[in-house]
C-alpha cells in the first residue's frame, strides 16, 4: 500500500477515536507548504545536469518543522508527504517542541562525485534558504545524506543569514553536532525495546533478534542489543543475509561490513536468502530498512512475537490486521524510531544555548524521553482500548490538535 494512503488511514482512525471535528481533522491533514525546485549543476565533465528537489512542511502548531533530507533516485512526492506527516505525529509522541517536515532530491548519490554532491546540496539550499530556519524548519540527514551534507547546508545557509549552527541537526561534531547523535536512533530502539519487554516481564538478555537492515540504525541497534545480552540470530542488508542460531558475533560483523561494504561473505554465519529474513524464527523482529516490507504476502509467515519498527512505515495496514490476529505485538515507528529526532532536538537546544552536553547526559535524557513516551502511549491504549499503533497515533494527533485549537488555527 502507498505510504501516504496508509499514513492517512492511521490518522483518520486516530481522529475518529479522539472524536475530532471534521474541519479540524481536515486542517491537520493538509500540509502547511509543499516546495518543489529545480536544481541544475555543472558536472565534473562540464555538462549540465538537472535534478528535482522537494520539501514538504506539514505542520508547525507545536514548534519549528523538523525532518530529514534524502538523496535517492525514487524520491517520490507522495512518500515525502507521508514521511512529513509521520514526523508531525512522531515529534508530538516524543513530546518535543517540533512539527513535521521531510525533503529530498531525486538523484543517485552513488553516481555523483563528492564535488557534484556538494554543488547539488548548495544549489538546493540556495533555492530553499528563505523557507527553512532555526525557528521555522530544521532539516536533518536521511537516506543518502549524512553529517557532511548537513555541513554544506549549514555553510550555504550561513552565507545568507549569518552563522546559524541550529539550522540543521546531525552535523559533524566540529560544527556543533551533538555527541550521541550518530547512535541516537539505534539507542532509542534499544530503550523502546526495553520498555516494551519490561511491560511483558522480560529483558533483552536471552531474547533472539532478527534485524533487517544493517545501515546506521540497524548496525547500532545490533551492537547495543548484543551488549545487553540479546542474541542476534539473523541480519540482512542490500548485499545479502546471514544467520547463526547460536548468535552472530556483532563486533566481527561490524568490522567485516566496514571492510567489505556489507554483510555478504561474513564467515560467522550461514548465507540465506535476504527475502526470507523477515520470516526467520526469532522472538523479536526489527525491520530497520525500507518501508512496506511487512505486507499481506509475508505477514502470515512471520514467527516473531514482537516487532520493533526501527524503519519508517515498514508494516502495511493489511499486515497489521493479520499480525494482530496472530497476537504479535508491534511497537510502531512513530514511537520506536523517535530516538533520532529526540537527540536532534537536544542538538538544536545545545546550539541555541551555545552549551554542549557530554554523551552520558545525552543518553540519560534520551532514556527519560523514551521511557516517558512509552508510558504516555500505554495510557492512550487504555483510554481508547486500542493497540500500540493507535495508542501512539491518538497521542500524537491529540497533542497537535490541542496546540492547533489553542493557537486559534482551527477552521
Amino acid at each position: 500500500m502507498n505510504a501516504l494512503v496508509a499514513t492517512n488511514r492511521n490518522f483518520k482512525l486516530a481522529a475518529r477515536l479522539l472524536g475530532l471535528d471534521s474541519k479540524l481533522e481536515k486542517s491537520l491533514l493538509i500540509p502547511f507548504r509543499e516546495i518543489k525546485v529545480e536544481c541544475t549543476i555543472p558536472k565534473d565533465d562540464g555538462t549540465l545536469a538537472s535534478f528535482v528537489g522537494f520539501r514538504v512542511q506539514h505542520d508547525n502548531a507545536r514548534g519549528p518543522m523538523k525532518g530529514g533530507i534524502r538523496y535517492h533516485p525514487e524520491v517520490d512526492p507522495d512518500e515525502v508527504n507521508a514521511l512529513a506527516q509521520l514526523m508531525t505525529w512522531k515529534t508530538a509522541v516524543a513530546n518535543i517542541p517540533y512539527g513535521g517536515a521531510k525533503g529530498g532530491i531525486g538523484c543517485n548519490p552513488g553516481e555523483l562525485s563528492v564535488s557534484e554532491l556538494e554543488r547539488l546540496t548548495r544549489v538546493f539550499t540556495q533555492k530553499i534558504h528563505d523557507l527553512i530556519g532555526i525557528h521555522t524548519d530544521v532539516p536533518a540527514p536521511d537516506m543518502g545524506t549524512g553529517p557532511q551534507t548537513m555541513a554544506w547546508i549549514l555553510d550555504e545557509y550561513s552565507k545568507f543569514h549569518g552563522y546559524s549552527p541550529a539550522v540543521v541537526t546531525g552535523k559533524p561534531i566540529d560544527l556543533g553536532g551533538s555527541l550521541g547523535r550518530d547512535a541516537a536512533t539505534g539507542q532509542g530502539v534499544l530503550f523502546a525495546t526495553e520498555a516494551l519487554l519490561n511491560e511483558h516481564g522480560k529483558t533483552i538478555s536471552g531474547q533472539r533478534f532478527v534485524i533487517q537492515g544493517f545501515g546506521n540504525v540497524g548496525a547500532w541497534a545490533a551492537q547495543l542489543i548484543s551488549e545487553q545480552g540479546g542474541k542476534i540470530v539473523a541480519i540482512s542488508d542490500i548485499t545479502g543475509a546471514i544467520e547463526n542460531s547460536k548468535g552472530i558475533d556483532i563486533p566481527s560483523l561490524l568490522k567485516h561490513a566496514k571492510e567489505h561494504k556489507g554483510v555478504k561473505g561474513f564467515h560467522g554465519g550461514d548465507s540465506i536468502d535476504p527475502k526470507s529474513i523477515l520470516v526467520e524464527d526469532c522472538d523479536i523482529l526489527i525491520p530497520a530498512a525500507l518501508g512496506g516490507v511487512i505486507n499481506r504476502e509475508n505477514a502470515n509467515d512471520i514467527k516473531a512475537k514482537f516487532i520493533i519498527e526501527a524503519a519508517n512505515h515498514p508494516t502495511d495496514p493489511e499486515a497489521d490486521e493479520i499480525l494482530s490476529k496472530k497476537g504479535v505485538v508491534i511497537l510502531p515507528d512513530i514511537y520506536a524510531n523517535s530516538g533520532g529526532v529526540t537527540v536532534s532536538y537536544f542538538e538544536w537546544v545545545q546550539n541555541i544555548q551555545g552549551f554542549m552536553w557530554d554523551e552520558k547526559k545525552v543518553n540519560c535524557e534520551l532514556k527519560n524521553y523514551m521511557t516517558k513516551g512509552f508510558k504516555d502511549v500505554k495510557e492512550m491504549c487504555k483510554t481508547h482500548d486500542c493497540d500500540l499503533r493507535m495508542g501512539a497515533f491518538t497521542l500524537g494527533v491529540n497533542r497537535v490538535a490541542r496546540a492547533t485549537v489553542l493557537r486559534g488555527w482551527e477552521a
